[in-house]
């Protein structure tokens, strides 16, 4: 089947932001005095946020999760200048774009920070759709994201990729139907990117854009 679209993750996938997300949480969970280690934190990196708070903090009331994610943004916010694309960002989407092949972002980032991510990345013009958290429920690994992308796409789940750097997104790509490669800059590691469904794994965008002419 033709790959009419490819689905990208973008936090850790496209761009260096997942050790500042790390960052950002571990400074908000201390600041409600539940300090908590970095490790644990990025190990639930990449799933819904409910799921994340409920798995590095335990179970806590809605003002309290609401508080953390408060505080989670602020802290992004406030180091959005050292958001950097990974190298070969920009040219994959592009060159994906050129192939005539749909570029759709996605995530479950909220609006403001997917802002931030785009212009990290400086490629909005080989960009067809995004996704966002507003767009679903419950974010990965649940196939919603994927799902609505697809819409977005208006492709099926036979004619897509997903590209992501986390078990989540190979996760949510097996439960979505939809053939997934991961990358390594996003600090997992190879086997447990196969072992969650990946079916080739790359280090980074540069050397995906190596490879695109065999995976499209």
């Amino acid at each position: 089947m033709t790959i009419r679209t490819v689905l990208f993750d973008v936090d850790g996938t496209l761009v260096d932001s997942n050790y500042l997300h790390i960052d950002a949480w571990q400074r908000a969970f201390a600041e409600l005095g539940a300090p908590v280690d970095a490790w644990r934190i990025h190990r639930a990196l990449g799933r819904d946020a409910g799921q994340l708070l409920r798995e590095v903090a335990g179970e806590r009331n809605n003002e309290w999760n609401d508080r953390a994610r408060a505080l989670h943004a602020k802290h992004l916010r406030e180091v959005a200048s050292r958001l950097r694309a990974f190298d070969g960002a920009a040219d994959l989407l592009r060159a994906v774009a050129d192939r005539g092949v749909r570029v759709v972002l996605a995530t479950s980032a909220a609006e403001d920070e997917l802002a931030m991510l785009r212009r990290a990345i400086g490629a909005d013009d080989a960009i067809h759709a995004a996704t966002t958290a507003d767009d679903v429920a419950e974010a990965k690994p649940d196939p919603g994201i994927l799902e609505v992308a697809l819409r977005r796409a208006d492709a099926t789940a036979s004619e897509a990729l997903v590209v992501g750097d986390s078990v989540w997104d190979m996760t949510a790509a097996k439960r979505a139907h939809i053939r997934s490669v991961g990358v390594l800059c996003g600090g997992v590691g190879t086997a447990e990117l196969t072992d969650a469904g990946a079916q080739e794994v790359f280090d980074g965008p540069a050397a995906l854009l190596e490879a695109l002419d065999r995976l499209l």
